[in-house]
């Protein structure tokens, strides 16, 4: 079983930055990142494979980075010009072959105010 820890999360102003960690116990086929608004279903945000093939939701396209470092099974989610829009509890996923049961972190809030 796979254990995910996330970390990054907080407080930001209209057009400002987070980036957002994720570290797997163990090694992984693809990681990614779901967030949640209140009210709202759970929606991908990004996700990216080991071999570096990335995946965004329209929506957070030429805004959101993602990246991964293989060594650390350890993905990243560097946010820009964040929207008030981006406040949702943000969840680290991850399967550890395709077709393989969902992992999930215990989640992050990230939170868009002025």
């Amino acid at each position: 079983q796979v254990q995910l820890v996330e970390s990054g999360g907080g407080l930001v102003q209209p057009e400002g930055s987070l980036r957002l960690s994720c570290a797997a116990s163990g090694r992984v086929f693809i990681m990614g990142w779901y967030r949640q608004a209140p009210g709202k279903q759970r929606e991908l945000v990004a996700t990216i494979t080991r071999g570096g093939s990335t995946r965004y939701a329209d929506s957070v396209k030429g805004r959101f980075t993602i990246s991964g470092d293989n060594a650390k099974n350890t993905v990243y989610l560097q946010m820009n010009s964040l929207k008030f829009e981006d406040t949702a509890v943000y969840y680290c996923n991850a399967r550890e072959y395709i077709g393989g049961a969902d992992y999930w972190g215990q989640g992050t809030q990230v939170t868009v105010s002025s």
